[in-house]
């Protein structure tokens, strides 16, 4: 028998390579851990960290193929990032331009949420920890 012990990483892949570490690194305010260019694949791999826990992995490669991204598609749904102040966050995101959703409170947990988009529009949740 095994134990999955953590989430080691989450890949997403970008159309812009420039426009997404942009967004994640400066407006996210993600640091960055390693950043490779791999000429066989044409492809950059720039490693994120976010808190101390976990990483995020951007890819770019050349033309990748569009993926239906709406929250309720099949798939993996959205990704949510834990936040001390929903509405001090949403705030400074809607300076930096982001368009956010109205913060809503979670029926089972009393908790403000709200969703917004990466540059792919990428379904990107805000919860309070």
């Amino acid at each position: 028998m095994f134990k999955l012990s953590r989430i080691h990483h989450i890949s997403i892949i970008c159309s812009d390579y420039a426009v997404s570490k942009h967004f994640y690194t400066v407006i996210l305010s993600l640091e960055i851990v390693r950043e490779v260019y791999r000429e066989a694949r044409q492809s950059y791999k720039l490693d994120l960290m976010v808190g101390d826990q976990y990483q995020i992995e951007l890819f770019s490669f050349p033309h990748p193929p569009a993926r239906p991204s709406k929250p309720e598609a099949l798939g993996l749904r959205h990704l949510a990032f834990e936040v001390d102040d929903v509405a001090a966050t949403v705030k400074y995101l809607e300076q930096q331009g982001v368009v956010v959703e109205p913060i809503r409170i979670d029926e089972f947990t009393g908790k403000q949420f709200t969703f917004f988009t990466d540059p792919d529009g990428l379904p990107l949740e805000l919860v309070e920890k």
